[in-house]
């Protein structure tokens, strides 16, 4: 099966930006979890530290709170760590009864850590993945096209999470994102590769600087 994980433990990938996500099929608080089902949508996948954990429990209620902003952007949210699926069911009613919230993406488990290794979110020594909080953006073609690590006392911003995720879907033209850049914002035009264009350019800026639509 394609970039299926085997079940022995994978050691640390180092994935990089452009490689192939690896596929892999797993038990989730949704029901069965095989990441190749989602071609054709952008998936954020992304590791947690632990259940009932402080940060974890803001950033798990925060996520679910914005869903709609996530799938009406054709995204898949898709949560993993370590725990086993009956503690992640039973973290789920405390954020429900206690937050008034109900996570409703899929948090899979990975008591093995398997995928954890695989992904390069925990290595090949550690026997838990309490140090990692990562993020990957994989595109519909299953490409990872950006990822994050913060430590495990930092909290995600959901804003950040969205804003990349417009900037990613806005460039697939081949535009650039400035710094900052929020949707609606103007793009960047990539810079020329045509040296007589580079000479005619009216300021020495303006062959690799300018707004789209600009002479």
């Amino acid at each position: 099966m394609e970039n299926e994980l085997p079940i022995r433990s994978a050691p640390c990938a180092g994935l990089r930006i452009g490689d192939r996500a690896p596929n892999f099929s797993a038990r989730s608080t949704a029901g069965d979890f095989k990441l190749s089902d989602y071609r054709g949508h952008w998936v954020i996948l992304f590791s947690h530290p632990a259940n009932f954990t402080p940060v974890c429990t803001t950033e798990f209620a925060a996520l679910a709170r914005r869903m709609d902003d996530f799938s009406g952007r054709k995204c898949v949210l898709a949560a993993l760590s370590i725990d086993t699926l009956f503690s992640h069911f039973a973290w789920l009613r405390v954020i429900r009864d206690r937050l008034g919230v109900e996570v409703r993406f899929p948090i899979i488990e990975d008591p093995t850590m398997v995928v954890a290794r695989a992904y390069g979110m925990v290595g090949t020594a550690d026997s838990d993945s309490a140090a990692v909080r990562t993020t990957y953006f994989i595109d519909p073609d299953g490409i990872i096209r950006l990822m994050t690590c913060y430590p495990a006392n930092v909290g995600r911003s959901i804003d950040e999470l969205l804003r990349a995720l417009d900037a990613l879907q806005a460039v697939e033209d081949g535009d650039l994102a400035p710094a900052d850049w929020q949707a609606g914002d103007q793009l960047l035009p990539p810079p020329s590769q045509d040296l007589d264009a580079v000479f005619a350019a009216p300021d020495d800026m303006a062959w690799f600087l300018r707004e789209r639509g600009d002479d």
